[in-house]
């Protein structure tokens, strides 16, 4: 079968949050950009489109609503006003407050299901774009002004030429493989539960995370008094829990979340996912970048994963808006550069707190809850960690800031 011919300035492989929402950046921007996507376009088809309860810092919140995505879902989440961190049979905790830091909301709870509809009723609006669903990339050849892309799509083959490959195919990443980027990977021994229960007590705008030995849990508020729940358990132990009846699970969240909102009821449908750390030695080679967790999959505690990649895709739709040549050395040099900042500071911040906050080491209590104590005091520390909480760190692109009348 012969290879149609065909050229596009930047080239997208992945349709997932990040990816989705770096296409709709691009073509609001007026860039010329094509999308290839293995999933059929819709919700129920896309992988990332699931059930987990994402936390949406408020920055994400802005940058979806600058590029035309936070109208479809808006009428769908749930404001979080109020951040209380603990740890199990520790004194302490830190507290994040919305009024305290003076806006509406920290965050917003949001399904993945919810906004991934919202990122397909956006890219049908765009005018610019390509896209290539579902569709399977079958080589990547460099080539001297770029890459050269075999593609199969709707039963045909397609040679595409782009100046930039961008790889937003998640943790386990084709792209970043064939460009020679390497990746480290840490391996965390826990394993992730997520599904909707109803608390006896409405959380009401709070949400909750809470440490002990076995691992983080978390509580997310969602609509109608309802929650999202975040269980993590050891690595042994994942088969049994997945193996427990709804009653028996319920008994484990209890135990390992406590009292706070009453008694835990209704669970929903549980889901699970291992837990590893993955994090690409760089960015960038050449005339390619990566994004999202193609570029950095971190722990979930703290729900950074699509809050960190959202501002790769924005970072990036930034730079490269306006240019002659969106894959130049110095344009994914500088990129990378404005990046370093936010992505480290994250990574570094996800992986410690895991590491000392679920350590099982009773010599360290006493300074858990001692910081706690002093954090909760603060008010200089709690006004710089509500900021970072809210996704401002680093050099933030600037439809994520704030705007004001």
């Amino acid at each position: 079968m012969a290879a149609m011919s065909e050229r596009t300035d930047i080239l997208i492989v992945g349709g997932g949050l990040v990816g989705a929402s770096l296409a709709i950046a691009l073509d609001q921007a007026g860039c010329d950009a094509t999308l290839v996507e293995a999933s059929a376009p819709r919700a129920g088809a896309q992988p990332s489109y699931d059930e987990r309860n994402l936390a949406l810092a408020r920055a994400t919140v802005n940058g979806l609503r600058a590029i035309g995505v936070w109208p479809h879902a808006a009428s769908r989440a749930t404001a979080i006003k109020h951040i209380h961190v603990s740890r199990a049979g520790e004194f302490g905790a830190a507290r994040i407050d919305a009024a305290e830091a003076g806006v509406d909301a920290v965050g917003w709870t949001l399904p993945a299901r919810e906004l991934g509809a919202a990122l397909l009723a956006r890219l049908d609006e765009t005018t610019r774009l390509k896209r290539l669903a579902p569709a399977s990339v079958k080589s990547l050849q460099p080539v001297a002004d770029g890459w050269q892309v075999r593609i199969e799509a709707d039963g045909q083959v397609r040679d595409i030429h782009t100046r930039l490959l961008v790889g937003a195919d998640g943790t386990h990443s084709m792209v970043r493989q064939s460009v020679g980027i390497q990746a480290e990977t840490y391996d965390y021994g826990q394993h992730l539960f997520v599904c909707t229960v109803t608390p006896q007590r409405a959380p009401d705008g709070r949400a909750f995370e809470r440490f002990s030995d076995q691992g983080p849990v978390a509580l997310l508020p969602l609509a109608a008094g309802s929650a999202g729940l975040v269980l993590t358990v050891p690595e042994d132990q994942a088969e049994t829990v997945a193996a427990l009846d709804d009653a028996g699970y319920l008994d484990l969240a209890q135990q390992r979340f406590g009292w706070r909102l009453g008694a835990l009821t209704r669970p929903g449908k549980r889901f699970g996912y291992p837990i590893q750390r993955v994090a690409s030695t760089r960015l960038t080679g050449s005339r390619a970048v990566l994004v999202g967790n193609a570029a950095q999959t971190v722990h979930p505690i703290g729900a950074q994963g699509f809050n960190l990649g959202l501002r790769d895709a924005l970072t990036l739709a930034e730079k490269v808006a306006g240019t002659d040549d969106p894959g130049a050395s110095a344009l994914l040099a500088a990129y990378a550069e404005q990046r370093a900042p936010d992505r480290e500071g994250v990574m570094a911040m996800s992986h410690g707190l895991v590491r000392l906050a679920c350590l099982d080491e009773p010599m360290l209590a006493p300074l858990r809850s001692a910081a706690l104590l002093a954090y909760d005091r603060f008010t200089p520390l709690r006004q710089l960690m509500a900021r970072r909480g809210m996704g401002f760190r680093g050099r933030p692109p600037r439809q994520v800031l704030e705007v004001t009348p």
